[in-house]
């Protein structure tokens, strides 16, 4: 992930962005990624799966990610084509279900409150240098450990886990 640098338009959410607004529940008889892509974000923002493009990014408030602990949610976001999450914090279940799917998140509250819909933006996840390039200005997420690079690069746990055991 050293060399990655994630670049995209920013979809701007507010605080407190729960997990069934994410992916809504009536949407949980099925793990398949694609399906839950088609509707990630859906109520919070109906346009949000049929114009999302790959590359772009989340933008939340803070408490990102609260709610139930269900796993759905950051497939859905990853699924969906979006590098990466920015908010000024994530509730701890979603921070830890994101990177064990695979889901870059980046905790940055200036980054946040300085961003609107639309800004182009790039993220340099080693650095954790984030860029607001409609905006010309530069801010600060702290970079991953190396640990979570590593389950980043691999996908999730799961593909961690399989290559580190030779499989």
């Amino acid at each position: 992930m050293s060399e990655t640098i994630f670049k995209g338009k920013a979809w701007r959410f507010g605080d407190d962005i729960d997990t069934d607004a994410i992916i809504p529940a009536r949407y949980l008889n099925t793990s398949d990624p694609e399906e839950l892509a088609a509707h990630c974000m859906e109520d919070a923002n109906p346009d949000f799966a049929s114009r999302v493009s790959a590359g772009d990014m989340i933008v939340g408030g803070k408490n990102f990610g609260c709610g139930s602990s269900r796993e759905h949610a950051p497939i859905a976001i990853k699924a969906a084509g979006v590098s990466c999450v920015i908010a000024p914090s994530f509730a701890r279940i979603f921070y830890r279900n994101s990177f064990n799917m695979g889901l870059p998140i980046f905790e940055s509250a200036h980054a946040s409150a300085q961003t609107a819909s639309g800004d182009e933006l790039e993220v340099d996840p080693a650095t954790g240098v984030i860029r607001n390039l409609t905006k010309g200005k530069e801010f600060r997420a702290e970079p991953f450990p190396p640990f979570m690079v590593k389950l980043i690069e691999a996908g999730g746990l799961i593909p961690f886990v399989l290559k580190e055991a030779g499989k």
